[in-house]
């Protein structure tokens, strides 16, 4: 009987751990939006076909699910109301909503929502973050739901483009580093996981940007990147201190940057167009550059091509290292939802709710299937376990599917 009931309260536990393989904050495992290795998901769906549960999510948001164990999480706004809702993996289930702040809502572009910010998660709590009345809050929650702390982490109160907020934190060693590019003053900060205290600030340049921050390892060490502010900036994650930065790009980005060996890569935005390979090792090198614009989405990088999809939806491959484009397609747009890399296969999602599906085959367009979820999409999907995660929406009713065959 001991031997029994000590199994069943290490399989509780273990439903709701977290594991190597979970999609715990804005692009994934690697923050390079490529599922984990061995992930086997249909390359074609619908409403009826190879959906395994989908479930009504309450409210508006554009963030996209983060999976911790047992849990998929999002951040949503409904009416002068933002909320954390977690979901059951398994079946859809809503398991918990917890409120985190009422009113002072700011004014937001027609494509934002008051519940973008991605949230993230180290296995033990979940954190997110939300602008309201001219600040960004952050909080951290329980597995249950539970609020552990709550911070006003800085004002955030753009004047020229009132677009509102969109960066998604990150983690990094038991710190929540967040961004705040405004007109009116801009900063970047770290927050002790445990308690919410500062740990480390850094002003940043007084521009308007949307981009999110992101932990590589790069040249040979962590490096804390972000793109915009007519610049790719990169700073020591541990301690805050500006390690580089190379004029280029433009004012404002919303994508993160991807990466490889020494080289980062990164596109945007307004008001100029731009895509850039700049060198990480401290020469600022700009390897190469070209007058493609992806916005608000993030490109992919593999086996030594970069992928992406622009604005309107042209899809593109360019070498890695010269920045020669190797082929281009014209899909359809437009596009706000970052691609998604599963194995060699691309999923990528326009804001009609089309996600195309194609291989990342560099010398040619190979396309696999086109398929239909709603008539709205505009967070990231996301794959964990065999199954895709996708939040659309139908009019104004948004939903998550589980994408799977079992």
């Amino acid at each position: 009987m001991r031997i029994a009931l000590t199994t069943l309260l290490l399989c509780l536990i273990a439903s709701t751990q977290s594991t190597a393989a979970d999609w715990l904050q804005w692009r994934g495992p690697n923050g390079n939006n490529v599922a984990a290795s061995g992930q086997r998901v249909p390359t074609s769906w619908s409403s009826s076909q190879n959906v395994v549960w989908k479930t009504n999510v309450p409210g508006r948001g554009h963030s996209s699910p983060i999976i911790v164990g047992d849990l998929i999480v999002l951040t949503t706004a409904t009416g002068q109301s933002q909320s954390v809702v977690a979901f059951d993996r398994g079946s859809g289930d809503k398991k918990w909503e917890t409120p985190i702040s009422q009113g002072g809502f700011p004014r937001v572009h027609n494509k934002n929502t008051h519940a973008s910010a991605t949230a993230c998660s180290d296995g033990k709590q979940v954190y997110a973050t939300f602008n309201h009345h001219d600040k960004i809050e952050a909080v951290a929650l329980s597995l249950a739901g539970k609020v552990a702390w709550k911070r006003d982490v800085g004002r955030f109160s753009p004047r020229q483009y009132q677009y509102g907020y969109a960066a998604s934190p990150t983690l990094y060693k038991g710190k929540l580093i967040i961004s705040g590019d405004a007109d009116t003053g801009a900063w970047i900060k770290a927050l002790d996981t445990r308690s919410g205290r500062v740990d480390w600030e850094q002003n940043r340049p007084t521009k308007l940007n949307w981009a999110s921050p992101i932990v590589a390892k790069v040249a040979g060490q962590d490096q804390l990147l972000i793109s915009g502010c007519e610049m790719i900036a990169s700073y020591d994650p541990a301690s805050g201190r500006p390690l580089w930065n190379q004029r280029c790009l433009t004012m404002a980005t919303c994508g993160t940057v991807v990466w490889d060996n020494d080289t980062v890569y990164a596109s945007g935005g307004y008001p100029k167009k731009q895509t850039v390979a700049v060198k990480a090792d401290g020469s600022r090198q700009i390897r190469w550059a070209n007058g493609v614009k992806c916005y608000e989405q993030s490109m992919l990088i593999h086996d030594g091509h970069i992928y992406a999809l622009d604005d309107g939806g042209v899809a593109y491959c360019w070498h890695a290292k010269s920045g020669q484009e190797k082929w281009r397609q014209r899909l359809g747009g437009p596009v706000s939802a970052s691609p998604l890399l599963v194995g060699d296969t691309i999923y990528a999602s326009n804001e009609r709710g089309t996600t195309y599906v194609y291989k990342a085959n560099s010398s040619r367009y190979q396309e696999v299937s086109r398929n239909q979820l709603g008539n709205s999409s505009f967070a990231s999907p996301v794959v964990v376990d065999n199954r895709m995660y996708l939040r659309v929406a139908s009019g104004r009713q948004e939903a998550l599917y589980a994408i799977g065959t079992n």
